[in-house]
C-alpha cells in the first residue's frame, strides 16, 4: 500500500507534458536576461527588491542599436526654464520611494526594480511582458483616429498642429492613488508623440505615474517611463523591463513606490516632470522632481522622433473592459470630477514645451480632449498666475450617471 501511494505521488509530481518545462524554462531565461547581477540590493518594505546594477551593465544596452554606445552622463544643454522658478513650483513637495528608507544604491550602479517570475506570469504572454496592448493610441479627438482602442480612455490637454515642432515638454503632476478594477489600470502621464498618429508609426516617449496591478502586483502609486516606435505593436516597453531607455541616476527607481500621496480634503503631493531633446547630442531626456535628470532614450531608438515631436499630451488614460456590460468603475486622477477643484480633483499644473531656441514656452491653442461621457470623467482648463496653464481631469467612472 505505501509502494502504491509513493508511485501515486509521483504520477502527480511528474509533468503531464513537455510544454510546461519549456515555459518554465522561457521564463527563467526572460528573468536571466532583465535581472542583471547585482552590486547591491535593497529590500523595500512594501517587498520590492531594487538591485543596484553596474550602470554598463544595464538592460538598456542589450538592444542592438546600442551595443557600442558610450552612455552621456549627463545632458550637454538644459532647455532655458527646465529647472523651473521658485514661484511656479513653491508648491511642489520633494518625493521620495520607499526602498529610499533601507539603503541607497553607489554611484556607478543604477537601481533597478527585481522582476519575478510572478510579474512575467501576470503577463498576456513572455512576448509582451512589460509592454502595452498594440495600437492604443492617445488620441486627440474623436475622429482622427476612429473608435477607442482596446478600452483605453483618456481625459487629455495637447498641443498639436500641422508642421508643428516640439523639443520637450514639462508639467507638474499631482499624485492619488485610483482605485482600479481587475486587469485595468490608471495613469497620469505626458506623452511626447511623433510622427503620423496612425497604427504601427507613431514614436512615443511617456513617463508620469499609474497604479497598474497586473504589472507591478499591487495597487501602490508607481512612477513610470514607457516608449514606442510603432504605435505599441512590437517595440518598447514599461520602464525598464526591455533595452531602450538609458539610466544614468544612481538615486530613483522605475516603479518604484511613491510617496506620499495626496489625500482628499488635505494636503496636495505633486511631481514635476520634464522631458527635452538634447540639441547637441539628439537624445531625450528625463527628470523628475528637482532630482538631477534620470537618463535618457536614445535618438537611435527612434525614426520620427529622432528630430522632433509632433504633439505633446498631458492627462489622464485608464482601461475599461466593459465587465459585465457596465462601464468600469476603475477611478482616473484622485476618482473625483474635475468641478470639485483644488484638494479633491487632481491637476496637471504649469504646462511648458521646450520651442527650437531650446527655451520652455507656455503652451498656445491648448486642446482638450475627452474619451467618454464627462459624467463618467471630465477635463477643465484653468489658468492662474502661480499655476500658469493648468487643467483638473479624472472622475469615479460607473456611477448612476456613467453606467
Amino acid at each position: 500500500m505505501k509502494l502504491f501511494v509513493f508511485f501515486l505521488c509521483l504520477f502527480f509530481l511528474i509533468p503531464k507534458s513537455s510544454s510546461s518545462s519549456r515555459w518554465t524554462l522561457q521564463v527563467q531565461n526572460h528573468l536571466k536576461r532583465l535581472n542583471k547581477p547585482p552590486v547591491k540590493s535593497i529590500k523595500s518594505p512594501d517587498g520590492d527588491i531594487i538591485d543596484c546594477v553596474h550602470i554598463y551593465n544595464q538592460p538598456a544596452l542589450d538592444h542592438p542599436a546600442l551595443r557600442n554606445h558610450t552612455i552621456q552622463m549627463r545632458p550637454s544643454v538644459y532647455p532655458e526654464g527646465a529647472l523651473g522658478n521658485m514661484e511656479s513650483e513653491k508648491g511642489s513637495k520633494s518625493f521620495t520611494q520607499l526602498w529610499q528608507l533601507n539603503g541607497r544604491c553607489p554611484q556607478g550602479t543604477v537601481p533597478i526594480r527585481r522582476i519575478t517570475e510572478e510579474d512575467i506570469l501576470r503577463a498576456s504572454s513572455i512576448e509582451r511582458f512589460g509592454m502595452k496592448k498594440p495600437y492604443t493610441i492617445p488620441q486627440t479627438s474623436p475622429t482622427e483616429l476612429g473608435a477607442v482602442q482596446n478600452g483605453h480612455e483618456y481625459a487629455i490637454a495637447y498641443i498639436y498642429g500641422k508642421g508643428a515642432k516640439y523639443y520637450g515638454a514639462k508639467g507638474i503632476i499631482n499624485v492619488w492613488k485610483p482605485n482600479t478594477q481587475l486587469g485595468e489600470f490608471s495613469a497620469a502621464q505626458i506623452w511626447v508623440l511623433g510622427g503620423p498618429l496612425e497604427f504601427g508609426k507613431l514614436n512615443s516617449i511617456e513617463a508620469g505615474w499609474q497604479v497598474n496591478p497586473t504589472l507591478f502586483g499591487d495597487n501602490n502609486t508607481r512612477m513610470f517611463i514607457y516608449w514606442t516606435t510603432d504605435g505599441y505593436k512590437s517595440t518598447g516597453c514599461y520602464n525598464l523591463k526591455c533595452p531602450g531607455f538609458v539610466q544614468v541616476s544612481y538615486e530613483m527607481s522605475f516603479g518604484g513606490k511613491v510617496s506620499p500621496i495626496s489625500q482628499y480634503g488635505g494636503t496636495q503631493f505633486d511631481i514635476p516632470v520634464n522631458i527635452w531633446k538634447d540639441p547637441e547630442q539628439g537624445n531625450w531626456w528625463l527628470q523628475y522632481g528637482h532630482n538631477k535628470p534620470l537618463g535618457y532614450w536614445p535618438a537611435s531608438l527612434f525614426n520620427y522622433l529622432d528630430d522632433s515631436a509632433a504633439a505633446i499630451e498631458w492627462g489622464g488614460e485608464i482601461i475599461n473592459q466593459q465587465s459585465g456590460g457596465q462601464h468600469t468603475t476603475t477611478q482616473m486622477g484622485s476618482g473625483h470630477l474635475p468641478g470639485e477643484g483644488f484638494h479633491k480633483a487632481a491637476f496637471f499644473r504649469n504646462l511648458k514645451y521646450v520651442d527650437n531656441t531650446n527655451v520652455f514656452r507656455d503652451p498656445q491653442g491648448l486642446g482638450t480632449f475627452l474619451q467618454q461621457s464627462s459624467n463618467c470623467y471630465d477635463i477643465q482648463k484653468y489658468n492662474g498666475h502661480v499655476w500658469e496653464t493648468s487643467f483638473f481631469f479624472g472622475g469615479p467612472g460607473r456611477n448612476p450617471s456613467c453606467p
